[in-house]
């Protein structure tokens, strides 16, 4: 299939397939005349990055994720790579939770703080 018609069946444009090659995110399509021509194999890839990318991975992620152990299958590539992005999104989710728990004491700190100034004022009168 021709490169408008591997777009439009991934959910991608056609830039976007250019883009990706010229990046070496996709390997580069054969050509068949001065078409490129794209296998069912890199219609599922590029619906894997459109969706990977809806997960959160950022381009040089998927970038290294094919790149990297040639010994693999791109499906257990992309296994490691969502196990590694839930890892970092746990630690993210964590974070923001100690964040949360610090701010909710501060915030009794405060309140705290506000009451014996106000008692302090009072039982000076």
């Amino acid at each position: 299939m021709y490169i408008g018609q591997a777009a439009q069946r991934s959910g991608t444009t056609i830039k976007t397939i250019r883009h990706y090659e010229s990046i070496g995110l996709l390997p580069e399509a054969p050509r068949q005349g001065k078409y490129r021509v794209y296998d069912p194999q890199t219609v599922e890839l590029l619906s894997f990055i459109k969706c990977a990318q809806a997960l959160g991975f950022r381009l040089r992620e998927l970038q290294a994720i094919f790149a990297g152990q040639p010994e693999l299958s791109p499906y257990e590539k992309a296994r490691r790579a969502i196990a590694d992005k839930q890892r970092e999104i746990a630690a993210q989710l964590l974070k923001l939770s100690r964040q949360q728990e610090e701010l909710s004491a501060l915030e009794a700190s405060l309140e705290h703080a506000q009451q014996q100034c106000l008692s302090s004022v009072s039982t000076a009168k």
